[in-house]
């Protein structure tokens, strides 16, 4: 399985840090944000990863080299000055990612065991759900056993992590393009089918929260 780290995105609002620093080299616990998923991701045995570029690409690109520090390979997919979004950044990445490419947010920190995650077949993807974090109370979707749905059940968020099967985006025009009604669409079909995960997850999207969790891995608190 290769992997793909979402990194294009400016980081509106991390600003000021990311008006000299792109989003994914942010450090917490001593190292970029990028990096704790490097490691992870070869943890879980995933050696081939593909990173997108869009706002301070170059600096990314330049503090990872091809991944071989960190026990991988790094590919790049260069977005330019026009990032393509969640959706349109994994179509456009899918020639270099093969089959049901595995993918997470570059803005995201969690200890979720990335080798469990697996689809099914005949499915076209299958996501992470995490409880809701306090900035997002009303969250994404519910879970009706392992099918992700619109319905009234306890509602969860999605963390940014999933496995896409190339057929996902076949339709899918090229250009900018969201994901979440590309999801949406595949629920409406049950043809998406997810995981709700306990565990340790933050969507590092503020200064504040970056800090907090910088806080917790320095200090263990």
């Amino acid at each position: 399985m290769k992997a793909m780290i979402l990194a294009a995105g400016r980081g509106e609002r991390m600003r000021p840090l990311t008006d000299t620093t792109p989003k994914a080299l942010l450090e917490v616990g001593n190292q970029p944000l990028i990096v704790h998923h490097l490691l992870a991701l070869r943890q879980a045995g995933i050696q081939t990863i593909v990173i997108n570029l869009g706002h301070l690409g170059q600096k990314i690109t330049n503090a990872l080299g091809d991944g071989r520090r960190y026990g991988v390979r790094i590919t790049y997919s260069d977005e330019g000055d026009h990032p393509l979004e969640t959706a349109g950044g994994i179509k456009n990445a899918m020639p270099d990612l093969g089959p049901d490419p595995f993918v997470v947010n570059g803005d995201v920190w969690t200890d979720y065991p990335f080798s469990r995650l697996t689809i099914g077949k005949g499915r076209l993807a299958r996501i992470v759900l995490v409880d809701n974090p306090e900035h997002h109370t009303e969250g994404d979707f519910a879970l009706d056993g392992d099918l992700v749905t619109l319905g009234d059940g306890p509602r969860l968020t999605y963390s940014g992590i999933g496995i896409y099967h190339p057929d996902l985006f076949r339709d899918c025009p090229p250009g900018p393009l969201p994901l979440a009604p590309i999801l949406r669409e595949a629920s409406r079909s049950h043809l998406l089918e997810g995981e709700y995960y306990p565990g340790t997850w933050r969507d590092i999207g503020t200064p504040e929260r970056l800090a907090e969790l910088d806080r917790r891995l320095t200090t263990g608190n």
